[in-house]
């Protein structure tokens, strides 16, 4: 087997095999990065590479938007505000470039995966 495939083995394993409090900080993770990437492209003047970027990091908040109970918990209607504001300032910052709309996406973004990876920790580690 290549190197190449198997890392995408692992990786689908690793996706397949995670609890359900992983697999939300793995799209939290990969969001933020493709935020970061999204800027640098932006800053560079690589349109194709920050349009993939920003579409990729769309389609993330969507399958959040779309897999989140909004009836579950208190907050969870701001959330869901929250995602449905972050879809449309990603649209915009593909329609017109604006690496500050990506900006304000990341600084959201941040501190949400933050507080899912500490949630996530939380429950790993208490007593079953």
């Amino acid at each position: 087997m290549s190197t190449a495939s198997l890392r995408s083995r692992y990786l689908g394993d690793s996706v397949a095999t995670a609890s359900p409090q992983r697999i939300l900080v793995m799209l939290y993770d990969r969001l933020v990065l493709d935020l970061e990437r999204a800027e640098i492209a932006l800053d560079t003047g690589d349109r194709t590479e920050a349009a993939a970027q920003i579409q990729h990091a769309q389609d993330i908040v969507f399958e959040l938007r779309e897999s989140l109970r909004v009836d579950a918990w208190e907050g969870g209607p701001r959330l869901a505000a929250l995602y449905t504001w972050m879809i449309t300032e990603l649209v915009q910052a593909g329609v017109k470039r604006d690496r500050n709309r990506v900006a304000a996406c990341r600084q959201i973004a941040e501190p949400l995966r933050d507080a899912w990876r500490q949630a996530a920790a939380t429950l790993t580690a208490s007593p079953a």
